[in-house]
């Protein structure tokens, strides 16, 4: 006799990049795979799949998290916002994107989402970082490429970016 199994499955209601979906998931579902598997979202990159590299790193309500440690019936009633909802519609690249491409803060790229929007979530936290605040606050990004220091010139342009951008320049 072939055992069945059975999966419980919730409906959750969830805003990402600004647009609403309504999807029934299983309860067990992370929200890293609903985001790649059932939104083909797939700039949320999957790494270590234990919360440590920081890839995976997507915003929730505003806050920088781990998507590979969120279940998506977590999220339900929340807005997420993932690496390709960062710019706005009037605009190809946010700040701190324009600001990696311009001082070559990626190399293979597969961190680099994760490690944009950790960026964000501190930049909007702390407009203004010493280096070793930089450093401090993206330790929980690993980047197998790069020896961080054009990571944190970016976040400085980044931020300066942003400075002028909230002055109306």
């Amino acid at each position: 006799m072939s055992e069945q199994v059975f999966y419980e499955v919730r409906t959750i209601a969830i805003t990402v990049n600004g647009q609403q979906y309504k999807r029934e998931v299983p309860v067990r579902l992370l929200l890293s795979d609903f985001l790649r598997h059932e939104l083909h979202l797939t700039g949320t990159h999957v790494g270590c799949e234990h919360g440590v590299c920081g890839c995976c790193t997507v915003l929730l309500d505003g806050e920088a998290v781990r998507s590979c440690l969120m279940l998506a019936v977590q999220v339900d009633g929340k807005a997420v916002t993932t690496i390709e909802g960062l710019a706005g519609d009037d605009e190809p690249l946010h700040p701190i994107q324009r600001a990696f491409q311009e001082k070559h803060g990626l190399q293979c790229g597969f961190c680099t989402p994760g490690i944009i929007l950790s960026v964000h979530a501190l930049l909007r936290e702390t407009p203004e970082l010493t280096e070793e605040e930089i450093r401090h606050g993206l330790s929980g990004n690993l980047c197998r490429c790069t020896g961080y220091q054009n990571i944190v010139e970016a976040v400085k342009l980044a931020a300066s970016y942003l400075h002028e951008q909230e002055a109306g320049g």
